[in-house]
């Protein structure tokens, strides 16, 4: 009998992670569900260029549709269809509508949905951009003059900001109790990326909160904490993510912040590592080898291909009863495009206790600068701004150059 894989989720994180089950050998049955209808599509132009491209759906769905790899044949792809349940133990998965698939060997890549404001008001006129659709229908409502507010000034915040200012919009960046991109970049460049977006146009409100949304019927503002009200004609809400966990309850796992993984990204449940379910992307919670800190999440771009070449051999092999070979320590990686000016951090700079500047100004990101950023003495991380190919791939190599901590091998529990 034929044997299967399933792959729940249809985004970057499940396209790689079938991927690397047909370069790991598996030459079996690999079915990847995943709710939206829409086939894998790239998520960071949403917020960026796709936002701010004209052109109707199929030229916006064109200009992001991620290509198979030709080596991945024989994918099939349930597009549309949304888990709703996994039995673990039945080695089952319910679907909505309420049909079932079996399968020998699971892999959870359901990703993560937008977290909204807790603030009294109405709904409409309010926005977040996390999926194709949410892009697209916030696309059509940008408008010279319009006046936007953006809650939240983490990269979504601080990149829709930025694009709806060049689009012609009165753009007002509540930020919340961080600076712009404070956590990933420290206090000091989130300093002088506000000045960099004011100077072009964003007033931006630091240490504000939302208390309430103004309007009947459609959301015509939001009321701050201090009692301010600020018009609006489109909210756009960008304060954070929640991991999509709830079709696994019920099946002892640790669900508390994603699922929690060993460092082979297997599920890790009654303090046991389950061989036949792994997950990838930002929906998986593993040990942290590179800082020597415990499992956490990593919301980057590239973190769903970084997992998936760890956990699909491990799959594999969890499935075929083999040993699992020995696992990577993924290098974290992201970046930032604000009015052109390009921002690249490579490592974990949110860990950081002290950091250094390498060169540049911090006050002054568009001008060039680089910043190193260590904990217990070891280089962890490092950001650029604004500086040129090879400067960034200097600062890369000192950081992967700095190696991994002398206790890097962790236990997920």
């Amino acid at each position: 009998m034929t044997r299967r894989i399933i792959v729940a989720g249809a985004s970057l994180g499940g396209l790689r992670a079938a991927e690397q089950l047909r370069a790991a050998g598996w030459e079996e049955e690999i079915v990847v569900v995943g709710d939206e209808a829409h086939p894998p599509y790239n998520r960071p132009p949403l917020s960026k260029e796709l936002l701010a491209a004209p052109g109707g759906f199929d030229e916006a769905l064109a200009s992001v549709l991620l290509r198979q790899r030709r080596s991945a044949t024989g994918i099939q792809w349930r597009l549309g269809a949304a888990v709703v349940r996994a039995d673990l133990a039945a080695r089952t998965l319910t679907l909505a509508g309420g049909g079932q698939l079996a399968w020998d060997g699971l892999v959870a890549a359901t990703g993560l949905r937008p977290a909204r404001v807790q603030a009294p008001g109405p709904l409409p006129g309010r926005h977040v951009v996390r999926t194709l659709d949410d892009a697209l229908g916030l696309h059509r409502e940008l408008k010279p003059g319009l006046r936007a507010v953006v809650v939240g000034a983490g990269f979504i915040g601080c990149e829709v900001a930025a694009t709806a200012t060049s689009l012609g919009c009165r753009v007002t960046l509540i930020e919340g109790s961080g600076g712009p991109m404070e956590r990933p970049l420290g206090a000091r460049l989130s300093a002088g990326v506000r000045r960099f977006l004011q100077e072009r146009g964003i007033h931006c409100l630091p240490g504000q909160r939302v208390s309430a949304f103004t309007g009947t019927g459609r959301c015509t503002g939001v009321r701050l904490a201090d009692g301010t009200e600020v018009a609006a004609d489109v909210v756009i809400e960008a304060v954070g993510s929640h991991p999509n966990t709830e079709w696994l309850d019920g099946n002892g796992l640790d669900l508390a912040d994603g699922v929690l993984c060993d460092e082979w990204l297997r599920a890790v449940g009654a303090g046991q590592a389950l061989p036949h379910v792994v997950a990838v992307g930002d929906l998986a919670r593993y040990p942290d080898r590179r800082t020597g800190t415990g499992p956490r999440r990593v919301e980057h771009w590239a973190t769903p291909a970084d997992t998936a070449k760890i956990a699909a051999p491990a799959l594999v092999a969890g499935v075929n009863g083999t040993p699992v070979p020995e696992p990577a320590a993924p290098l974290p990686s992201f970046w930032t495009d604000l009015f052109k000016i390009r921002i690249q951090g490579v490592g974990s700079p949110a860990l950081a206790e002290q950091t250094e500047v390498f060169e540049g100004d911090p006050a002054r990101p568009e001008d060039g600068v680089a910043l190193g950023y260590y904990r217990a003495g070891r280089l962890i991380g490092a950001v650029t701004a604004a500086l040129p190919a090879d400067r960034q791939l200097h600062y890369r190599r000192l950081v992967t150059e700095a190696g991994l901590p002398a206790d890097s091998r962790l236990a997920a529990v």
